[in-house]
């Protein structure tokens, strides 16, 4: 992503903050597994906006690392967090066209309505063997209500399964506008 990306998330977000903040995905809620008390667990939100995600997966007990091209975006999430007395989130400003992820690092990812093709090979290196990614994202649908759309960033339908294709699937659907996959990577 460019500069005038990053700008234009800025305004996307700064328009929304006097919003209030937006609930975590129900994809998350479904699949999230479950932490035992103090079990050190690592998530990771990419590309997450205000961070509804990641608050909610470190209220759960998980550390967080969120990332995002918009400064404007963690700066929501940051205050949603101190707000909410949750600490146990670090906040990162990356261009995901640039970001190089450490290998086996988390145990859970979340990537919600974002796609870039070259990531999601460093997404799945990045989840540790046994942990899971959970992931939703536009599809080729979404041209029937906007079809000034990039089709760039639009998946085929079953396209999501393919990226997966060696992993055990958790769940999978294909929705009017968004393709879901949730899967385990094999230990």
């Amino acid at each position: 992503m460019s500069a005038k990306d990053r700008a234009r998330w800025d305004a996307f977000y700064t328009e929304r903050s006097r919003e209030a903040p937006p609930e975590p995905d129900p994809l998350l809620l479904s699949y999230t597994p479950p932490l035992l008390p103090g079990e050190g667990r690592r998530a990771l939100d990419a590309a997450g906006g205000p961070g509804q995600n990641a608050i909610w997966l470190a209220e759960q007990g998980y550390n967080v690392d969120l990332m995002d091209i918009s400064r404007a975006a963690l700066l929501l999430a940051q205050e949603e967090a101190r707000r909410r007395e949750v600490r146990t989130i670090n906040f990162f400003q990356v261009d995901f066209d640039e970001a190089q992820l450490l290998h086996e690092t988390y145990d859970l990812i979340v990537i919600m309505r974002f796609l870039s093709q070259p990531l999601m090979s460093q997404l799945r290196a990045a989840t540790l063997p046994g942990g899971r990614i959970l992931f939703e994202t536009f599809n080729r649908g979404l041209l029937k209500f906007k079809p000034d759309f990039n089709p760039a960033y639009l998946l085929q339908r079953d396209e999501a399964l393919g990226y997966f294709s060696d992993w055990r699937i958790l769940h999978h659907a294909e929705l009017s506008t968004t393709s879901q996959v949730v899967a385990v990577k094999p230990e």
